[in-house]
């Protein structure tokens, strides 16, 4: 686990240094104490104790190979020369990830892409239980999108009852895409800010086929709605005609009539209009 490490003033620790080293110089100088170059040395090498913190940093410091604690407070500091010191960023860092090809619950190939939000919390973590936490993010969210896209298919078409889908379920889709991600990056010590599908598609191989299909459906979809409303309207007019006795029609009349306005209403071209100029029944 991490844990904070209290370090001298960097200010402190520099001022002590050159007064050892200005007074031994001194000592050289009007008293020949030449062994004085040995406390100049270690002076020198104490200065390899500074150490500088910016905003949004941590240190993270290990003694022979022991972990001695991190140093989250951005200033300037002065530790222990022999401390081995890695930077850690705490910053909020974007994973743009280029889309790659997966195989939704169903086994269509499609494209998917996300973008994520995340941030080094436990700088233990992200040191020393992976090997190089940037490359373990870009792994793992592959991984998570790969697991995503096998759970859910790509949209209902094949299944109207699927009540989540990758492309339709838009906020439910990334809240799961967010907690597996998490899920996986906690052993890094990584927080996902957020994470989100920011593209998705078919594969080209299939997503011409896949347009043709969705145009049908379109196509269909839009001829129910027209027939109806046709069979409303040639109710309606059958009824109107009835109740105002404007005109008697028997069953065949009423068949013509129903079959004419169905053909007028539910055509996709204009109909062309026949003057009938002799009896009703001509």
């Amino acid at each position: 686990m991490e844990k904070e490490y209290k370090a001298i003033s960097g200010y402190l620790g520099l001022s002590v240094i050159l007064v050892i080293i200005t007074l031994s110089i001194l000592g050289i100088i009007f008293y020949a104490m030449f062994w004085l170059f040995a406390i100049i040395g270690i002076s020198l090498f104490c200065l390899a104790g500074l150490l500088i913190v910016n905003p949004n940093e941590s240190s993270v410091l290990t003694l022979f190979g022991k972990y001695k604690g991190s140093v989250r407070k951005n200033g300037f500091y002065w530790t222990n020369p022999f401390f081995t010191k890695k930077i850690i960023s705490l910053r909020a860092q974007n994973l743009d990830s280029a889309p790659i090809k997966v195989n939704d619950k169903i086994g269509n190939p499609i494209m998917i892409g996300i973008v994520m939000v995340w941030k080094v919390e436990d700088t233990f973590k992200a040191a020393f239980d992976v090997d190089d936490y940037e490359n373990f993010v870009c792994i793992q969210s592959d991984a998570a999108i790969r697991k995503l896209a096998g759970s859910y298919p790509y949209d209902n078409f094949e299944d109207e009852d699927e009540k989540i889908t990758l492309r339709g379920s838009g906020e439910d889709i990334n809240k799961v895409l967010e907690e597996q991600i998490t899920e996986r990056l906690i052993i890094a010590g990584i927080k996902v800010i957020e994470a989100r599908i920011n593209y998705i598609a078919y594969a080209s191989e299939i997503a011409e086929a896949m347009l043709r299909r969705q145009q049908a459906i379109a196509i269909v979809a839009a001829r129910y709605k027209i027939v109806e409303g046709a069979v409303s309207m040639v109710q309606m007019a059958l009824k109107e005609l009835s109740e105002k006795d404007i005109i008697e029609l028997d069953d065949e009349q009423k068949a013509a009539m129903v079959s004419n306005l169905m053909v007028v209403l539910c055509s996709d071209r204009d109909a062309n209009p026949v003057i009938n100029a002799g009896t009703l029944n001509q």
